[in-house]
């Protein structure tokens, strides 16, 4: 089941809100391309792709596009004044120094350690597993942007991936259509709410335990 345009605006927003002044933020394919359209005002920020940009800005608009100028999904992509371009081996040297403050990725599964399955569903064909590998260990926080339930109802939020691993507890925030967690030693916590979800919808749709926020924010 597809996931409409508002819906996914609606997550990118709140991920960008998790972007501080002066952060190196790594952005994946699919919902969290649009994270640069949704940034606060002021807010100084270098977008960082596997394919060698570091400073994309927002998607240009339609007829602006410059046929050079993509993301690490190939689409198209505007770029900030002080952006740079380099080839992709000193792109995964700036991640794998550690120089990326923040991931925001997709996911297939996340476990409750947050363990990180995003790259393969066996016998399906593979598209590699791209930066994220080097990402989930390097970044100083994961975020994932995923939906709740895959195309056939099953929680992508696990006890334990059934997919095989790009990374093990390394995922620090899920948002999903639904709700957001965190994770961390204590484990799942549910801290926010997209309206009109409610806690226990979420519960039906969550393939395993978390603690609920004493402080639970509703996002309208």
């Amino acid at each position: 089941m597809g996931m409409g345009v508002e819906i996914r605006d609606r997550m990118a927003k709140r991920a960008a809100e998790e972007i501080k002044n002066g952060m190196i933020v790594n952005l994946g394919i699919g919902i969290p391309s649009l994270v640069p359209n949704h940034l606060p005002a002021g807010t100084k920020v270098m977008f960082h792709a596997e394919n060698g940009i570091t400073g994309m800005g927002p998607s240009p608009e339609k007829g602006k596009e410059d046929e050079n100028l993509c993301n690490a999904g190939g689409f198209p992509v505007s770029v900030v004044k002080g952006a740079s371009y380099c080839d992709s081996t000193i792109a995964f040297g700036m991640i794998r120094r550690g120089r990326v403050d923040m991931t925001i990725l997709g996911s297939l599964q996340v476990s409750e350690k947050g363990d990180l399955a995003n790259w393969i569903v066996p016998g399906k064909k593979v598209p590699g597993m791209g930066g994220a590998m080097e990402l989930a260990q390097k970044a100083k926080k994961v975020i994932v942007l995923m939906n709740q339930t895959d195309k056939f109802g099953n929680s992508k939020i696990v006890n334990e991936c059934t997919l095989p691993l790009t990374s093990a507890r390394c995922v620090d925030m899920i948002i999903t259509e639904m709700a957001v967690f965190q994770i961390s030693d204590q484990g799942l916590t549910l801290t926010e709410l997209f309206a009109p979800h409610s806690i226990d919808a979420v519960r039906a749709k969550t393939g395993c335990g978390f603690v609920i926020s004493g402080n639970v924010r509703v996002i309208s």
